[in-house]
């Protein structure tokens, strides 16, 4: 064996070798033809230092606009600089920034929380250098489509359009959703935070986190202490989890209320059915139109997953194969846009409106003026006690009599777990209704368009202060398969106000509204069923909520004594949107 395994480690280090060769003369030959600053020091107002590279074409004399994108992920050289040739070639100058503590700064990593004022600081430099015409245009998906949100935190008057793919919302969506701390973000901030560059060692080892995650799921020991179980310390970690509420922490990182009014600039903003963080995209499209009601604001959704919409779709999502016309060329109409508005040219060809979503069954993109405007009417239907098949009955009537159904969940058994929610895959053969509690429509007498957000209102009471709900929309299609089409995941004490906690009053009625759901458009056959789930949140895969209106992250199995309690009463409802 040690013979191969030397044979192997030779032949690693001679392809590694050749690999720097090739790069370094890739980048020999780029500086032929472009002006590459690839160790780019911009000061900021309070001192540090933003590293950053910029590229333009040779020969060029004329300031020229900037498309600028602003990110955490320190890639190969090589490859960013490939992003930026392709903005030089388009006739802009490239700039890639990279964040705070990142690449050649020496500041301390912290992910979000300087984002605004060293953007505005970024934006401010380029606009001085005389390659810069004025006019900067940002983009990227992800952390990088929250950086350009960060920048509109303070508009800087060089800052001329944004296009955010899949943006981030601190605060809502991830590392938390709607006040329920959920995993992923665990391991990024180990990806994103233990180097200068990224730390892909610790951020791909799925097996780790999964020990890990298992084993406070198994032992029950306080959320807080799963950096405790995994033996690193994850100082961002317990940063965010010591900031529950949507407070002045996660408020300060991004436009806030008011804050969107300054907003002017036009925006396209490019989002999926089944990102994962979508509540976050649409936080600010909904925020901005709210707040500026005639914004000069694009939006372009379709069946795509957190990395599908940055790159245009994939053709299979989650075992569902998408409709041939959702694939797009994501790449190709941000700069089409850049050319609209920093070129004055024509305008994408695929924004008919402010709202541009594929129908998801039919094969066809339609447009709306506003969010709201997608749908023009709403199915009010009502979580009833009674029996319809093997589940329980989803009624357009409100029940004469009140009346509730029952739960009982032990925090306590490791065994099961509640609240199966999760759009992976997004059609199924079949769905656990073992634990939660499941309501049938009637048939559709004719084929109905499922457009926008659902919203509801659970009526429920519990023995304890607090619990976490999740809610699931489904199509139930002819041939009896599931169709996953939305889902709603929450803490009840924050229902009505995600910056303040308000503990239930245990045994006592009360009203948990949700709306913050993942939008959605879909055909449903003629003959097909709505369902909806409801359920008590208890996984491995996020918070677990005992209900004793400790800090959640606190809490442990020893407060798993008494079990929660629940009675869903029958006038609990769901309004789904539809287009008539």
């Amino acid at each position: 064996m040690k013979p191969i395994f030397n044979f192997v480690f030779l032949i690693l280090i001679l392809t590694n070798t050749f690999s720097q060769q090739t790069n370094t003369s890739k980048i020999e030959d780029l500086k032929s033809t472009y002006n590459i600053q690839d160790s780019v020091m911009i000061k900021t107002r309070d001192g540090a230092f933003i590293s950053a590279i910029v590229v333009r074409k040779k020969g060029v004399t004329s300031p020229k606009p900037v498309i600028l994108q602003y990110t955490i992920y320190v890639r190969d050289k090589g490859r960013d600089i490939k992003t930026l040739k392709e903005a030089a070639d388009k006739d802009y100058v490239g700039v890639i920034a990279y964040t705070r503590g990142k690449r050649f700064s020496s500041s301390e990593i912290f992910p979000y929380e300087n984002e605004g004022n060293d953007a505005y600081d970024v934006i401010d430099w380029i606009s001085k250098q005389e390659w810069c015409n004025g006019s900067i245009g940002m983009f990227g998906g992800s952390y990088n489509g929250f950086t350009q949100w960060a920048a509109c935190k303070k508009m800087h008057p060089a800052l001329k359009t944004i296009v955010p793919y899949v943006a981030n919302r601190p605060g809502m969506g991830l590392p938390m959703e709607n006040n329920v701390s959920v995993n992923p973000n665990y391991e990024w901030s180990f990806y994103v935070g233990n180097n200068k560059y990224l730390d892909t060692v610790a951020g791909n080892d799925r097996q780790r986190f999964r020990k890990m995650q298992n084993k406070w799921w198994e032992t029950g020991v306080a959320y807080k202490k799963l950096d405790s179980i995994d033996g690193s310390p994850n100082r961002l970690f317990q940063r965010w989890i010591s900031h529950p509420s949507f407070d002045e922490y996660w408020q300060k990182m991004a436009p806030y209320r008011k804050e969107f009014t300054q907003i002017k600039i036009p925006v396209l903003s490019i989002d999926g059915y089944y990102n994962d963080s979508q509540n976050s995209g649409l936080y600010y499209v909904r925020e901005h139109y709210k707040y500026v009601p005639k914004a000069n604001h694009y939006l372009i959704i379709g069946p795509y997953g957190h990395f599908g919409a940055q790159r245009g779709g994939e053709a299979v999502l989650n075992d569902y194969k998408v409709d041939s016309n959702a694939l797009i060329n994501t790449n190709k109409i941000t700069y089409q846009w850049f050319d609209y508005i920093l070129k004055n040219g024509a305008k994408p060809e695929i924004l008919k409106d402010k709202i541009n979503y594929q129908v998801m069954g039919v094969n066809e993109w339609r447009t709306a003026s506003s969010i709201d405007k997608m749908a023009n009417s709403f199915l009010k239907l009502y979580l009833t006690d009674s029996k319809s098949g093997d589940f329980h009955a989803l009624n357009a009537i409100k029940p004469v009599q009140q009346n509730f159904l029952y739960q009982e969940v032990d925090f306590a058994d490791r065994a099961t777990q509640n609240n199966d929610y999760y759009p992976n895959p997004i059609i199924r053969k079949e769905i656990d209704t073992t634990n939660g509690f499941f309501f049938i429509s009637e048939p559709l007498k004719e084929p109905t368009l499922v457009n926008g957000s659902f919203l509801g209102e659970i009526k429920v009471s519990v023995n304890k202060k607090d619990m976490d709900i999740g809610v699931t929309l489904y199509e139930v299609m002819p041939n009896g398969d599931y169709f996953h089409l939305s889902y709603f995941i929450g803490r009840a004490s924050y229902a009505k106000d995600i910056t303040k906690r308000s503990l239930l009053k245990p045994n006592e009625i009360e009203s948990i509204p949700f709306s913050n759901t993942h939008l959605v458009s879909k055909q449903l056959s003629k003959g097909s069923r709505l369902l909806v789930a409801i359920n008590v949140n208890k996984n491995p895969f996020s918070q677990l909520n005992y209900g004793t209106g400790k800090e959640v992250s606190d809490e442990t199995i020893e407060d798993a004594k008494v079990p929660l309690k629940v009675k869903w009463y029958n006038d609990s409802y769901v309004k789904i949107p539809i287009w008539k």
